[in-house]
C-alpha cells in the first residue's frame, strides 16, 4: 500500500490509548475536510461481540483464531454515522457493553485476529483512497502497522484523570476511579502484548490534549493535514 501517492486520497492515522480523544478528533477531521472515517478498535470489538455470542472463551487464544473467519464485520465510513455490523446485524450499542470491553485486549492479542483485521482494514484504506478525498483512521496500531506510510501521523495523549473523566462519561458511569484503573489495565495489556503493542513512532506527531478543547483538537490536526496536503500538491 502506497499511502503516499498524490493522485490518490490522503490517509490520516491516530493513534493513542483509550480516552485521548481519538474518536471524537477523527470523526471531526474527517467531517471538516469531507473524508470517510474507519474505527479500527470497533472492529475489534465486534469481532469480541461475535466470540462472546457464540460461546468462545475469549482467553482460549487457539479457540479464537479458529474462528477469526467466521463472522462478517462490515464497517460503515460515514463520519456524521459510522455503523458496524456483524453478520448484517447492527452492533454498535452492543459492542460498548462492559463485557465487550473487559475481553477486547484478549481477542486484539490473537495473532490471527489481528493479521485478519488488519487486512480488512488496508482494503477500506484503499478503496476510500480511490474513490474519495481520503480518509482518517483510528486506533492502536495505525501509524506503526495498518498504515505506517500515512503522510499524516498522530499520536493522542491525555492525563490519566483527564482520560477517566472522558471515558466514564461517554459510557455514563460516576466511578471515575473504576473507569481509570480499567483503562490502566488495559493500557498495559494494549502496550505489553507481543504482536502490533500501542506504541508511539518516531515520526508520528504527538498531541496531548489534556487542556484542550474538542474543537482545538480537531482545529490542529486539520491544520497538520492542510500542510501535509499542500506539500503533495507541490
Amino acid at each position: 500500500m502506497s499511502v503516499q501517492d498524490g493522485n490518490q486520497g490522503i490517509v490520516i492515522a491516530i493513534d493513542g490509548p483509550s480516552g485521548s480523544g481519538k474518536s471524537s478528533t477523527a470523526k471531526g477531521v474527517a467531517r471538516a475536510r469531507d473524508l470517510r472515517y474507519l474505527d479500527t478498535g470497533a472492529m475489534y470489538r465486534a469481532l469480541t461481540w461475535w466470540m462472546l455470542d457464540h460461546g468462545v472463551d475469549v482467553n482460549d487464544a487457539a479457540a479464537v483464531a479458529a474462528l477469526v473467519e467466521r463472522p462478517v464485520i462490515e464497517m460503515g465510513t460515514d463520519p456524521s454515522a459510522p455503523t458496524v455490523s456483524v453478520d448484517g446485524r447492527d452492533v454498535a450499542a452492543e459492542i460498548r457493553g462492559k463485557d465487550v470491553t473487559g475481553s477486547v485486549s484478549a481477542v486484539s492479542a490473537v495473532p490471527e485476529a489481528r493479521a485478519l483485521l488488519v487486512r480488512t482494514q488496508r482494503e477500506v484504506i484503499d478503496a476510500a483512497r480511490r474513490e474519495s478525498a481520503g480518509i482518517v483512521v483510528e486506533g492502536r496500531d495505525i501509524t506503526t502497522v495498518v498504515a505506517p506510510e500515512a503522510p499524516v501521523k498522530l499520536f493522542l495523549t491525555a492525563s490519566a484523570e483527564a482520560r477517566a473523566m472522558r471515558r466514564s462519561k461517554e459510557v455514563r458511569t460516576s466511578d471515575v476511579a473504576a473507569t481509570q484503573a480499567d483503562l490502566a489495565r488495559r493500557d498495559k495489556l494494549d502496550s505489553s502484548r507481543a504482536h502490533s503493542p500501542l506504541t508511539q513512532t518516531a515520526d508520528a506527531t504527538e498531541l496531548d490534549t489534556t487542556g484542550l478543547s474538542l474543537d482545538e483538537v480537531i482545529g490542529l490536526v486539520v491544520k497538520l493535514a492542510d500542510e501535509v496536503g499542500e506539500v503533495r500538491q507541490a
